[in-house]
């Protein structure tokens, strides 16, 4: 955190709302999202710290952005400052309740107008138009402002849906004071009740200057309820700028349903990760942690916003189906290589595939999207080689393609040489390759690799996902006293070799359980996949030398299975 120009201090909600002091919700930042869930946390909280629990109540971290340290910008904290106002709302609605009855008009009165000072704002004796603490997002405040504030009649129609969450937090709150408050009739427990809350919820507040160093602190912090996204600091920066420069108000209408189309499109795939990937396959490359103060850099002006924007709509559906092989985004041929990029959980080839879907044609682009499975196959899942040098290289081949210093597919793929591990070293570790299929994740992979080794022998293609299928362990998983070739410590050595592993019929997998190699062998021999069968006429017994050169064998054919000929 060194260099970062902040302010942090704990503060009561009374010390955060007294002084003067205002507070915006930035106008293009999410919009109000609590629901019920998080009100009666909050409330359940609040009623334990006020019922003799704990003396105080910890709100979790708000981050500010400041100019002039009496208007500051909510970078992270709206939802739980704009409930805090709902709260104190729904106790003035309490107390005019009250005043409407005739119930201590006066004081109650005063009450309101103290409390609502202190809190909320003053309104206008003429307008009647409120001057408030808290200015919620161009989305929310006009509700919030010309409704809840002066605590007029509720309009329920025609809302957005965040309007309609304030709506019901305020009504939800009103319900929660009118239950425990007003069984007395008693104005003064309203006001107790803002009083000793306003000294028992404090915030850890950190106070910023600029959106770079919101950015930076942003990236520590896990405060509580629905928090600002990166996603929305970002969208904040980038629609502040075109609206700085903009008179005409159909731009910013379409930046945000070009904005919506994009986040929605990516689904539950993180905005951040996608920028991250969108930028480093078109410019130089950008560490996470730099990623927001370059685009802040190199996007001073609204045209550079609009360029930036058209560029991810240039990259987005692709990142998108790149997480998912049966988007229609994809050809029959480019699926399969998607489902094993997918299942190798390997993502560092996306900013060069992104690149290469832009600049090769169709066919160019799977032949470089196979060559990325390949690569990922031998690098990772039997290499399980560091990730650093991989990105690197992919990074420099996207941004290489992105400039047409790649001209071809055959150049791009030979540019991804010094990640391709040569037959050598890939054929060694693959003969000494464990994988514990007590992962779901490498029980698929070791599906994958053994229907691939029974393809290359016999031709056959077969469903990976079949559930008639299971992995067989020769040697099993609990061996019991059939085993006696086996120590302890070779049977834990080698159950989950490759070597020791094979594709049963679920059926007979289960009525041969733990039996010994002999029962199993007979079993074996009626197989239908060459791969099963094999083991049965190429072994007279089970021993660790067996696996370990049935391993060999199959690292052999794993050299002619997964290889990119242009790389050797």
């Amino acid at each position: 955190m060194s260099g970062i120009n902040f302010n942090t201090a704990n503060q009561t909600f009374r010390q955060l709302m007294g002084n003067g002091l205002t507070y915006r919700v930035p106008r293009f930042q999410q919009d109000y999202s609590w629901t019920q869930d998080e009100w009666d946390d909050l409330w359940q909280d609040i009623q334990g710290t006020l019922d003799g629990g704990e003396p105080a109540h910890y709100m979790g971290y708000l981050v500010l952005q400041t100019r002039d340290n009496k208007t500051f910008d909510v970078i992270d904290g709206q939802q739980r400052m704009t409930t805090l106002s709902l709260m104190v709302l729904a106790v003035l609605r309490g107390l005019l309740d009250l005043v409407e009855s005739g119930i201590e008009p006066d004081n109650n009165r005063r009450r309101i107008e103290q409390l609502r000072n202190s809190y909320i704002g003053f309104l206008d004796p003429v307008t009647l138009v409120p001057q408030n603490k808290l200015t919620l997002n161009r989305n929310n405040d006009g509700y919030y402002k010309d409704y809840l504030v002066p605590l007029q009649k509720l309009p329920q129609r025609g809302l957005r849906a965040s309007e309609h969450l304030l709506r019901k937090s305020f009504e939800w709150f009103c319900k929660q004071v009118r239950d425990s408050y007003a069984v007395e009739r008693q104005g003064a427990e309203f006001a107790k009740f803002i009083d000793g809350i306003s000294d028992r919820l404090f915030f850890t507040v950190i106070t910023v200057t600029d959106e770079l160093n919101a950015f930076k602190v942003f990236e520590t912090l896990n405060a509580r309820g629905v928090r600002l996204s990166p996603t929305d600091l970002l969208k904040n920066y980038l629609f502040s700028v075109v609206h700085r420069e903009s008179s005409h108000p159909g731009e910013i209408e379409s930046l945000e349903r070009r904005w919506e189309s994009m986040v929605g499109r990516l689904g539950g795939e993180s905005f951040p990760v996608f920028l991250r990937a969108h930028w480093n396959n078109r410019r130089r490359f950008v560490r996470e942690a730099d990623l927001f103060k370059t685009i802040r850099a190199e996007t001073p002006s609204k045209a550079r916003v609009f360029e930036l924007i058209r560029e991810m709509e240039e990259d987005v559906d692709i990142y998108a189906s790149l997480s998912n092989p049966e988007d229609a985004f994809w050809t029959l041929e480019q699926r399969p290589y998607v489902r094993e990029l997918r299942m190798f959980g390997v993502r560092q080839p996306w900013p060069a595939l992104m690149a290469a879907h832009r600049v090769f044609s169709v066919d160019g682009f799977t032949a470089f999207l196979r060559a990325t499975s390949m690569i990922a196959f031998r690098y990772n899942v039997i290499g399980s080689l560091a990730t650093n040098e991989q990105e690197r290289v992919y990074n420099s081949v996207a941004l290489r393609i992105a400039s047409k210093d790649l001209a071809s597919t055959a150049d791009a793929i030979r540019a991804l040489g010094t990640i391709y591990v040569a037959e050598n070293p890939f054929r060694q570790a693959f003969a000494e390759k464990v994988l514990r299929t007590t992962s779901s994740r490498n029980r698929h992979i070791v599906r994958y690799i053994l229907f691939c080794l029974e393809r290359h022998l016999t031709g056959q293609e077969y469903d990976i996902d079949n559930p008639q299928y299971t992995v067989e362990h020769i040697l099993p998983e609990n061996p019991e006293r059939n085993w006696p070739g086996f120590t302890d410590d070779q049977a834990a050595e080698f159950v989950y070799r490759l070597g020791n592993m094979t594709i049963m019929d679920a059926k007979a997998n289960r009525e041969l359980g733990n039996a010994d190699f002999d029962a199993k062998q007979t079993v074996y021999t009626e197989s239908p996949l060459e791969i099963t069968r094999k083991i049965a006429t190429d072994n007279s017994d089970w021993l660790p030398d067996r696996i370990a050169e049935r391993q060999r064998w199959m690292a052999k054919q794993a050299t002619s299975i997964w290889r990119v000929s242009q790389l050797g």
